[in-house]
């Protein structure tokens, strides 16, 4: 066997033992999601607000459906930073009216990740209008900077921001609170309690005033 043919088998050897390896290198870089996009928001502390908004906006079923779904979600101190833009508190926030907007407004059909942007690119949101997105230094999308990327779900991705986006469609409303929804102060206000403080204060005025009448 000449040497030329003996090079050329060694050749095509090493090739075919790379292309069988090739797809175990791949499965061990890539690893298959096992968690749709609510479990994972779930299961990170810094969406606490953003699943107790889904939860109250009756949402949480629809990203549980097989989408996919590319959602842009906001940390706890983006929430935090809003509810101080628009001085109320969170629960004035998950009652609001048009809550449901607001989230739809961070979820665009289909799987887009951080690869498929370009700079200036537009794309349609659930709530039916449009964000943008800036890449010509951080990257952003509307006002809001992208601060981590590509977590992917069995259903979509999510995008992780630093900024609520509020879609032109939301108006802040006054909201009557439910009882339980205002917190505890330790401050008793029933009438049991108030009725003691009045015998308390009369009691008091009786033992004052006796002495100066016997005066």
């Amino acid at each position: 066997m000449s040497k030329m043919v003996k090079v050329f088998l060694s050749f095509i050897t090493a090739f075919a033992l790379t292309l069988a390896l090739a797809p175990t290198a791949f499965a061990e870089e890539h690893e298959e999601p096992s968690q749709d996009i609510v479990e994972i928001a779930l299961g990170n502390d810094d969406f606490s607000i953003l699943v107790s908004a889904l939860q109250r906006a009756e949402l949480v079923e629809t990203l549980q459906g097989e989408g996919p779904f590319t959602v842009f979600a906001p940390t706890n101190q983006a929430f935090a930073d809003l509810l101080e833009a628009l001085d109320i508190t969170a629960e004035e926030l998950l009652a609001q009216p048009d809550l449901a907007k607001v989230l739809t407004y961070h979820v665009v059909p289909g799987k887009v990740l951080a690869g498929d942007l370009t700079d200036g690119m537009e794309a349609e949101t659930v709530n039916g209008e449009m964000v943008t997105f800036d890449l010509s230094g951080d990257p952003m999308v509307n006002d809001s900077m992208i601060v981590d990327t590509d977590i992917e779900a069995t259903n979509g991705v999510i995008h992780v921001i630093d900024t609520v986006l509020v879609p032109s469609d939301f108006t802040l409303q006054e909201v009557d609170m439910e009882e339980e929804d205002v917190p505890e102060t330790g401050i008793e206000t029933n009438s049991a309690l108030l009725i003691g403080m009045l015998m308390t204060g009369a009691a008091l005025i009786f033992v004052m005033v006796k002495p100066l009448k016997q005066k």
